[in-house]
């Protein structure tokens, strides 16, 4: 490919970083445009006086993918990019009292659990070697390539899909398949809460989503050694070593359609032509206001958003011995929580909270004697609620419940403070309703329903957590992958 092959990437998140690295490997002259001041989407920081935030992703898992990217460059990704693997992958809290830590290894966990729960861990051994046979079977089909063309569907992973069906839960629900495989309710609260890490509900999403967790078993839970926020930082400064020019402040006004075929995009009045455009926008937003001249597929409009999040940054001036990187607080009625989400459209009182304490492997994100929580409640995508209140009234009720598990009054020990709500979040990131990952998987067919990562005008392709393979930093950076195979020369 000759180097006058112009791509122009519109949005900075992670998976518009690792597009345009594949793109400039592939011989195209790339710029990347966004609006924001900021590079790297959700997978920015937030500091505030002596404490540092990752303000979003807060799990790494499958750093593969990322090394993937300097392998294809052809750099070393030491000389960019540091991370070390967690020992223990989460910490759980339960009202009754139990504290559950799930160590990465298998061994260590099984025993953890015996020791804890005084359960028989066989289920548990033969639940985590069926979500790796769930993952062997289905993720070159599912998620490594595109479900939308037909010539995918004529290889052995396919079939070997096919033959898997009867054993990956596609007519059962998440809950089903972990109430039937699994021999405890703490155990099946735990295993149903890998629903929301795509942002959906273990009560309706189908039984093949129980994958998910071999993504911590499998492949283990990791750390920037810089924080999260590292992970785009140092793609970006592959990005500019390879010659990518990267626009701050530059919002997207319209990409530019003639006779379906791409021909670039216009940029507070100014015209930027390209044989090839990816957007990583969100997707109903990009057609809304990007593509004036397209209609959104139907089939993409009535899916269902992916829940959204309550975020607060609290500056913490006291250690927690019983904290980790990664903790969960887990709600009582843990079917109430996702029905007021995905149903009610609510905030029960008693929400499942997540707390990221990345000074526990990075302590320059704190004062010594002080810790940064990311503190997490699940909600609804934005649908008109009065989010003002709903802050106020979540705030209350976590404090109410971190104070009453922790044995300490916490509100007094805030030294600083900051939130994000789904109106922020759509805001600053364009998702739609401020969906955390775009549509839910609350369907058995959901992951046919995504939107493919090209489209029926030439030149344009879409990448990120709102098309397929879906949301997280592993999909997103599968979605730029499969975008970038998806070009016709």
């Amino acid at each position: 490919m000759s180097k006058n092959k112009k791509a122009i990437v519109v949005g900075s998140g992670i998976a518009g970083i690792a597009s345009a690295i594949r793109l400039v490997v592939k011989g195209y002259d790339v710029e990347v445009f966004e609006k924001n001041s900021y590079l790297g989407g959700k997978l920015t920081e937030i500091r505030l006086g002596e404490y540092r935030f990752d303000a979003g992703p807060s799990l790494f898992t499958m750093p593969q993918f990322v090394e993937e990217l300097f392998e294809q460059a052809d750099r070393k990704s030491t000389d960019y990019f540091d991370y070390k693997r967690s020992d223990i992958a989460c910490h759980y809290f339960f009202e009754d009292g139990t504290f559950l830590p799930f160590p990465a290894d298998k061994k260590k966990l099984l025993h953890e659990v015996e020791n804890r729960l005084k359960i028989d861990v066989n289920p548990l051994s033969e639940h985590i070697e069926h979500v790796e046979y769930i993952y062997r079977k289905t993720h070159k089909t599912f998620l490594e390539q595109s479900l939308h063309q037909f010539g995918n569907y004529f290889s052995k992973d396919i079939l070997e899909s096919i033959l898997a069906i009867p054993k990956l839960g596609l007519f059962s629900t998440m809950n089903e398949v972990n109430e039937k495989r699994l021999n405890h309710p703490k155990l099946i609260q735990i295993f149903n809460r890998y629903a929301t890490y795509n942002g959906s509900n273990p009560y309706h999403a189908p039984g093949i989503l129980n994958v998910i967790p071999h993504l911590e078993h499998g492949f283990g839970t990791f750390f920037p050694k810089k924080g999260m926020n590292d992970i785009p930082q140092s793609l970006i400064r592959l990005g500019k070593d390879l010659g990518i020019k990267f626009h701050l402040n530059q919002p997207v006004d319209e990409i530019v359609v003639e006779a379906k075929k791409v021909k670039g995009i216009q940029s507070k009045g100014d015209f930027f032509p390209a044989n090839v455009v990816f957007c990583n926008s969100d997707i109903r937003p990009a057609y809304k206001y990007l593509l004036p001249t397209e209609k959104i597929p139907k089939k993409v409009q009535k899916q269902e958003p992916s829940s959204s999040a309550m975020i607060f940054y609290w500056g913490i001036k006291k250690k927690f011995d019983q904290l980790d990187l990664h903790n969960i607080f887990f709600a009582e009625d843990y079917k109430k929580e996702f029905d007021c989400i995905f149903k009610d459209n609510s905030v029960d009182s008693d929400s499942t909270i997540y707390i990221h304490v990345s000074s526990k492997m990075k302590p320059d994100d704190a004062p010594e004697t002080g810790e940064n929580w990311f503190v997490m409640v699940n909600v609804p995508s934005n649908s008109g609620q009065d989010w003002e209140i709903l802050r106020k009234k979540i705030r209350a009720n976590v404090l109410l419940k971190l104070s009453r598990l922790l044995k300490t009054d916490i509100e007094p020990l805030i030294e600083v403070e900051d939130y994000l709500d789904p109106i922020r979040i759509e805001e600053r990131s364009s998702s739609f309703a401020g969906s955390l990952y775009g549509a839910s998987s609350n369907d058995r067919m959901a992951a046919f329903f995504r939107h493919p990562n090209f489209s029926n005008v030439k030149g344009l392709h879409f990448v990120g957590g709102s098309v397929h393979p879906g949301g997280g930093i592993p999909l997103c950076l599968l979605s730029a992958k499969i975008a970038v195979s998806t070009i016709k020369e």
